[in-house]
């Protein structure tokens, strides 16, 4: 298993938009990603549990991948969240 922690930077947060677009990255992975924040968590390719984490700008969440693909896909959703949150 991988993790990484991230500082979301968008200034708001992981709403609708980015989280379609978090799914649909994490969806091209076989590996299992979770998103933590604040002792919840939430897999990466559920939407509605994504966006129920609630996440803002300025909030640190860790993921973690896990899985056969886990090296590319830690850095597949490190890359994104660099790029997009």
């Amino acid at each position: 298993m991988k993790k990484f922690s991230y500082v979301i930077k968008d200034e708001v947060g992981i709403h609708a938009r980015p989280a379609g677009l978090l799914v649909k990255e994490a969806k091209k992975y076989e590996s299992k990603i979770v998103i933590n924040k604040d002792g919840k968590s939430a897999e990466a390719t559920k939407l509605m549990a994504v966006m129920g984490l609630g996440v803002k700008c300025g909030q640190t969440v860790e993921v973690e991948v896990s899985g056969a693909d886990e090296d590319s896909a830690y850095e597949g959703m490190k890359a994104f969240f660099e790029a997009n949150l």
